[in-house]
This record gives C-alpha cells, sequence and structure tokens, in this order.
C-alpha cells in the first residue's frame, strides 16, 4: 500500500521550503509573505530506499484574518483522515501560538502518528528554545532548518521507520485500471458506460466525485478493476475544501493502480495539469493510456485525428510513446478499444525479455552507434539484463557508466521500445560498472 504523508501548520513556518527540501524540487513557490501557495503540491521522496508521497497542505491565499483559523482546520481535519503520517510544522522564532495549539488539539484526538518538527533551529542558540513544544503532548520533537536540511535525515529515519511494512509487497491479483483526469472531462460517465448501470452519480458540476469508487469489470472476456477519481484542478478554481480530498485521493489512486486512463477534453486540448498527472503516472512507474473524450464533439477535416495525436505527442515529451484514443464517452465510441488499449500496456508493464534476446538485438545497435567519448574516455557496454522488479528495469554493464549522457540513454530507450513494444510504460534504465 502506498504511504502519504501531509504537511500542516500555519502560514510562514515553511511547509513549502520544507516540502522542496525533502523531494529534492522547487514544485512549491517560496517566499517571505504568508499564504503564498496556492496549489496542493505533491511529489515522491525516496529515503533509506522506501519512497512515500508528500503533500504540502500549505495555502491560505483568501481574505481577511480570520480565515486562517477556519482553513486550518479544515486542512487538519482532511489531512487526519485521508493521510497516514503527518508531518506538523511549527516556528521556533514565534514559540506555540494560539494557531498551533488549535492544531495540537485536533491532532490530539485523530489516533495517528504525528511529528512534530520545529523549523528554523538553524543555530545552537535556538535548539533549547524549541523545547517549548513539548508542550503540545505529541511526543517527540525534531528539530530541523528546512532551508539548509539540518536534522531533516533525523526526521526521514524516523518517518520511514513508522510505516507499516507488513503491507508492502501486497498486490491484488486483478489488473487496476484508475480513471483519472481534471474535473468535468466525463471519468464518471465513462465508468457508467463501461458497466452499463449508474454505480456513480453524474452530474456537470465540476468535481462531483468525492471518492476513489472502486468496480470490479467483467465483460467480454476482461477481469479487472475499474478506480474511478476525483479530478485534479488548481487552487484557484476551488472554493470549498473538498478539493484537498480530491488530491489525496486521486494520487492514491495513480499509486494503486497499475494503468491510469488519463482523460483529457478534446476541445481544451492536453493542458498543464493533464501533464501534471501524467507526470505523477509516469514517476510511480505506472502505466498509461490518454483518452481524448468529446471526440464527437470536434470539427473534423481529413487529418484531424493525426494532427492533432502529433500535438499532443509533441507537448507530453519525452515520455510520449503511449497509446491515444478518440472517443466519445455520450456516444460510447471507442471505449471497447480504450479498455484493450489498457490490457495491453499492463501486459507491456508485466513483460520480461530473456537476457539473451535482450543482447542478441540490442548490442549490435549500440556497436553500430555507441556511446560517445568523454574526456577521452572510452564507453563500451558489454551486456544488458533485465532486473527483477514489478515493472520493467534494464541494467546496462559497462566499463564507464558515469560517463553515459541522458541523450544517449534516451536513445537506448526509444531502441528497446522500437524492438520490445512497452509503450504505454515508463522504463527505468540503469548503467552499472563491468570491468574486464
Amino acid at each position: 500500500m502506498p504511504n502519504i504523508v501531509a504537511i500542516i501548520g500555519r502560514p510562514n513556518v515553511g511547509k513549502s521550503t520544507l516540502f522542496n527540501r525533502l523531494t529534492e524540487s522547487r514544485k512549491a513557490i517560496v517566499d517571505e509573505a504568508s499564504g503564498v501557495t496556492r496549489d496542493r503540491h505533491y511529489g515522491k521522496v525516496e529515503w533509506n530506499g522506501i519512497v512515500f508521497t508528500l503533500i504540502d497542505t500549505g495555502g491560505y491565499a483568501t481574505g481577511s484574518g480570520d480565515v486562517f483559523e477556519k482553513e486550518i482546520r479544515k486542512q487538519v481535519t482532511i489531512a487526519v483522515e485521508e493521510a497516514d503520517r503527518i508531518i506538523f510544522l511549527t516556528d521556533v522564532t514565534t514559540g506555540i501560538t494560539d494557531l498551533d495549539s488549535q492544531v495540537a488539539g485536533l491532532l490530539r484526538k485523530s489516533g495517528k502518528k504525528i511529528f512534530v518538527v520545529v523549523n528554523k533551529v538553524d543555530n545552537n542558540q535556538r535548539a533549547p528554545e524549541a523545547s517549548v513544544f513539548h508542550k503540545l503532548g505529541l511526543g517527540e520533537i525534531f528539530c530541523i532548518s528546512a532551508a539548509s536540511g539540518a536534522g531533516t535525515g533525523d526526521l526521514l529515519d524516523s518517518l520511514v521507520g513508522s510505516f507499516d511494512k507488513k503491507q508492502s509487497g501486497e498486490e491484488t491479483a486483478l489488473p487496476k485500471f484508475a480513471i483519472v483526469g481534471q474535473p468535468n472531462v466525463g471519468k464518471s460517465s465513462l465508468l457508467n458506460a463501461l458497466i452499463g448501470r449508474e454505480r456513480t452519480i453524474v452530474t456537470p458540476v465540476a468535481g462531483t466525485t468525492r471518492d476513489t469508487i472502486h468496480t470490479r469489470y467483467t465483460a467480454y472476456g476482461h477481469d479487472f478493476m475499474l478506480i474511478d477519481t476525483a479530478g485534479l484542478r488548481k487552487k484557484s478554481n476551488v472554493h470549498e475544501d473538498i478539493e484537498f480530498y480530491s488530491v489525496m485521493r486521486t494520487v492514491r489512486a495513480i499509486e494503486e493502480s497499475d494503468v491510469c486512463l488519463l482523460l483529457v477534453d478534446a476541445a481544451a486540448g492536453i493542458t498543464a495539469q493533464d501533464q501534471n498527472i501524467l507526470h505523477l503516472a509516469e514517476v510511480n512507474k505506472k502505466g498509461v493510456v490518454l483518452l481524448v473524450n468529446k471526440w464527437d464533439l470536434v470539427k473534423k477535416s481529413t487529418n484531424s485525428a493525426r494532427d492533432y495525436e502529433a500535438a499532443i505527442r509533441e507537448k507530453i515529451a519525452p515520455f510520449n510513446d503511449i497509446p491515444v484514443i478518440f472517443i466519445s464517452v455520450l456516444e460510447k465510441q471507442r471505449l471497447l478499444q480504450a479498455l484493450e488499449a489498457a490490457v495491453k500496456v499492463f501486459e507491456n508493464r508485466r513483460r520480461k525479455i530473456p537476457g539473451a534476446s535482450l543482447n542478441k538485438v540490442m548490442l549490435p545497435i549500440i556497436e553500430s552507434y555507441p556511446p560517445p567519448a568523454v574526456k577521452g574516455k572510452f564507453v563500451k557496454i558489454k551486456y544488458i539484463s533485465q532486473l527483477p522488479a514489478p515493472t520493467p528495469v534494464f541494467a546496462f554493464f559497462c566499463n564507464s557508466p558515469q560517463y553515459i549522457n541522458e541523450n544517449y540513454r534516451r536513445f537506448l530507450e526509444n531502441k528497446m521500445r522500437e524492438n520490445f513494444g512497452f509503450s504505454g510504460v515508463p522504463l527505468v534504465m540503469v548503467f552499472r560498472n563491468k570491468r574486464g
């Protein structure tokens, strides 16, 4: 089972800085002004070989002074319900504020594992001042500086050590296909059209689906689970706390799935938010099928579908070797084709290529187009092997793996796809040292 960790806390305690530090990214905007974070940011964290999803819940960017108390109460309540672990971030320079005390009161009743993290402890003089946070009654405190990274290693050690290891590696035998996309693109309608009954509430109001809904599909020789999710959208378009549920449950659904059916609106085209969802599926190593819905409403010329597909692939590069299918949920056009594509991608994701076949095909290609020399060093790839992993991971054994650049890695990936057909599946290519 995936682990989801939410960072909560009042404005301007450094939530986005900590998010960027732990995810090793700069996805969240950081500014001294409070309430800068408007989007719900989510990313992957890997520590000691354990991966989890981190969500930055910051962003109380509306209205008057008393909005903070209301918004924090909403976010704490939702985080407690949806997250597996909670980082309660505080600020050593202000001590315990009234808002901190209110949050602590809600957390104390939750039964969830809480990590009280005191930020901005960036010198020895501030460390004793952090002891006041023991008064919150939530157990051990962790002193960190999100800006410099000091203390975050101890926090991560304790965090990943608390995960339930009994659940790791458990998998349902049935394939799981998650229907994902922005609100109002037809996700629930697609589920209803596939299963032939009103399993979910369908309405033109964006954001109606509040939960992920699992439905078993058994028809036309198929047997798998369909997961309908609430859509992701930008915080600027949201006026109720239901959006936080949508983000967390969509993240969880993607992580639980094998293949994501990403619905996009034909009229809108593929947007930045669609690309965010695609990227989330990719970093989680999930299969992807892209479904262009409402195609029946688009004015067409001779090459409409071809040109539209080419524009999509250009936008989503480099991970653009995915099936693109033009559908109409309303008219029930090409829905079975969409499912067949998802099944094919699921099979691609589990495919194992024998070492003899890999080397027979790839070594002559590599010999004809070897890695470029770096500083007079020539890289010799000696053999290739698929590693034992739930998703396709290929190891290229060579004398100087550090000199393989990104362009050559992509060249090898493209050749792997051309010869072995991994459409819709992210490929992991690793380069390992092999002397002699």
